[in-house]
């Protein structure tokens, strides 16, 4: 998500960079002449493709930060769950408040 949302932003900044530039009132693109009508429709285009591409990579960064803060708290979890000899808590035999009294004869 945040390439697509970087490829959006690149290609919106750069027909708004081209229609910018163009001093003209028409432009050449893939060899069709272009009228004002058109460039506006295409730099409205291009900035819903900034917007879009901000918006994809803002929630691509948040989503690669929350993995990353999620991993770090789940070693911390590891770390202050391990026991000195290397197993961890939890596994292994059951705590004795609540181990089962095998059943009387």
């Amino acid at each position: 998500m945040l390439v697509l949302g970087l490829l959006l932003l690149a290609a919106g900044i750069v027909a708004i960079l081209a229609a910018v530039l163009n001093t003209s009132g028409t432009a050449t693109f893939l060899g069709a002449d272009l009228g004002a009508a058109t460039l506006f429709f295409l730099g409205v285009a291009a900035t819903l493709a900034v917007l879009c591409g901000a918006v994809l990579t803002r929630a691509g960064a948040g989503r690669a930060l929350r993995h990353r803060r999620e991993g770090r708290r789940l070693r911390a979890l590891e770390r202050e769950h391990r026991r000195p000899d290397g197993e961890s808590a939890g596994h292994g035999a059951d705590p004795p408040s609540t181990r089962q009294q095998p059943p009387a004869e």
